[in-house]
């Protein structure tokens, strides 16, 4: 197999994705995409996953079957969809028609030293994601196609999505959104009309 980079910044192709977000509640994967998310604008239904690699859509998913009338969108690496491979798997066989998965893929593990991944190897998540029985996959390398996958995570009609934006390498500065696991967490419950004690 041999692996294809992408082009688009991943900063954005967030902004891109996340913008007029209206109800939409969002996880981040571990490290990049957290920053991403964050400086693509603070929200109280973002959750961000600090420390808990390869748990992402496991969270998504979750989330979206607790909460169907709203969408959710699992925005994450290709590292940490790699190593939670069973929650792809999961989230594919559940098939919660509010949840979108989307996977920012460089190739690389950015957090640790930017080796290759088992994507940088060639691996397709968006092969691996259809063969699971994902309702909807689309492979994005160009910010069109960003722009035409923004209005399908509000779609509740036709099954769980996954999209792989084809990012370029490398590391932009980090913005770095809350940290404290309990504050993230009571903020996403207030924003879902839970009481926090």
């Amino acid at each position: 197999m041999t692996a294809t980079f992408g082009t688009l910044d991943r900063r954005e192709a967030v902004k891109t994705l996340l913008a007029d977000r209206k109800d939409l509640l969002v996880v981040t994967g571990l490290g990049s995409p957290s920053y991403d998310v964050f400086a693509a604008g603070e929200h109280d239904g973002n959750f961000y996953l600090w420390g808990a690699m390869g748990g992402a859509a496991m969270v998504g998913l979750g989330l979206a079957l607790a909460r169907p009338q709203r969408p959710v969108a699992v925005i994450t690496g290709d590292g940490e969809a790699l190593m939670g491979i069973g929650g792809l798997l999961t989230a594919a066989a559940k098939k919660p028609a509010n949840l979108s998965i989307v996977v920012l893929d460089n190739g690389h593990f950015g957090e640790t030293g930017m080796q290759l991944s088992h994507s940088g190897l060639g691996a397709r998540l968006d092969l691996i994601a259809q063969g699971a029985g994902f309702a909807s996959v689309t492979q994005i390398t160009d910010m069109k196609g960003v722009a035409d996958f923004r209005p399908k995570m509000y779609d509740r009609g036709n099954g769980t999505r996954f999209a792989r934006i084809m990012i370029a390498p490398g590391n932009p500065e980090r913005v770095l959104p809350p940290r404290d696991g309990t504050y993230v967490k009571n903020r996403m419950r207030q924003h879902l009309g839970f009481a926090v004690t």
